[in-house]
């Protein structure tokens, strides 16, 4: 289960978003977009361009300086799902407005929206390839999953299976994979080049799952437990079973970090759960305010592994340090949001995302580092 960590690549504009980068709301002035895009020149990039800038490993001080870089307040509906492209600088959201919106982050721009009123939108995750999604509807009568091309807004493939609602969807980063779970108590396993699904696991919960970074290996959470799995030998069932402490609340999300060595469980009583991914060792247990029956608790390991961050029943936003067990940071709700904002950290850069009524990037204020200052 090693692999490798998960590095950003540098960004060049796709053609096919040229005039769509002119005509997308942005809601940001000129000299706010300015300041953070010079901030994310440092953070984002290939590895060897941010060595050339600075080196800055992230840290409890720079964790405890990040805030609001750019946010987006043009949204008519909740976040429901955001993720990062893993090899270039795009972010991908879902909203309870029906919309499907594509951002380029370096520069914190609004590259296309896309509505998806007939179906609605609920989970949405990149494929491979940076213009093209999968996502699950949220209209109640049709629970297919849909491969998506945004560069022409025309679906590819439609994936049949699931009879309730999807609320766990996960991408193989090095096949053309994905594994869906729903309230139906299947977890179906997909091949993105064929509409029927090429394998079911049955659960006796609402499941949450992930593939770990190299795809060898996915995770299964419900009723307490972490079952893993084999991708190559699924059928043969669970090769480990770990507990995770006596929590038999609904397992709401479930993520390796990127070296594989580490699992984070969130459950819907508001606890956070590290695991050892090799010997399931429960390391540590963090506390949030709970969620509802029809909220998600998310929280996403850094790049590094050395630290969660997590949203909260309440709307704010928590930092622990894995290693000490101890909160190092947290933020309370700028909004009137009560609820757990989606998040997740960009891949390889010191940068992290939350949605919720509104589409924020979190980032260092540089002003308040002294390892930078003294060094541009």
């Amino acid at each position: 289960m090693q692999c490798k960590h998960c590095v950003g690549a540098g960004v060049r504009f796709l053609p096919i978003f040229e005039r769509a980068q002119s005509q997308s709301y942005s809601p940001q002035s000129s000299s706010t977009k300015a300041k953070f895009s010079k901030t994310m020149g440092v953070f984002v990039g290939t590895q060897t361009e941010r060595e050339e800038k600075v080196s800055l490993e992230l840290s409890e001080e720079i964790l405890q300086s990040m805030e609001v870089g750019m946010a987006f307040k043009d949204y008519n509906g909740r976040i429901s799902s955001l993720d990062f492209h893993r090899a270039s600088s795009y972010l991908v959201t879902a909203s309870d407005d029906e919309s499907i919106r594509l951002y380029e982050v370096t520069s914190g721009t609004c590259l296309k929206t896309i509505n998806s009123k007939k179906y609605g939108v609920d989970l949405v995750c990149f494929t491979s390839h940076p213009t093209t999604v999968i996502y699950s509807s949220k209209n109640g009568w049709d629970e297919s999953l849909r491969l998506l091309s945004l560069h022409d807004n025309k679906y590819l493939r439609y994936f049949k299976g699931h009879h309730d609602r999807v609320v766990s969807l996960s991408l193989c980063s090095r096949k053309d994979c994905f594994i869906s779970g729903s309230l139906d108590r299947t977890v179906l396993l997909w091949d993105q080049r064929a509409e029927k699904c090429q394998g079911l696991l049955r659960v006796k919960g609402r499941p949450a799952i992930s593939y770990d970074d190299q795809g060898l290996v996915f995770a299964v959470a419900f009723g307490g437990f972490v079952r893993m799995f084999d991708a190559r030998k699924y059928e043969k069932g669970p090769f480990e079973i770990f507990s995770v402490g006596g929590d038999t609340s609904d397992a709401n999300v479930v993520k390796f970090s990127n070296d594989g060595s580490l699992i984070l469980l969130t459950t819907a009583d508001g606890h956070i759960h590290v695991l050892d991914s090799f010997r399931g060792t429960l390391l540590s247990t963090y506390n949030v305010t709970p969620v509802s029956c029809n909220s998600t608790l998310e929280a996403s390991f850094s790049p590094e592994g050395m630290f969660v961050i997590s949203g909260s029943g309440d709307g704010s936003i928590y930092a622990w340090s894995v290693r000490s067990g101890k909160e190092v940071a947290s933020w309370r709700s700028a909004t009137s949001d009560t609820g757990p904002p989606v998040i997740k950290w960009a891949p390889g850069s010191l940068m992290f995302a939350t949605g919720s009524s509104e589409l924020s990037f979190w980032i260092p204020d540089l002003s308040k580092l002294g390892s930078y200052v003294g060094r541009k």
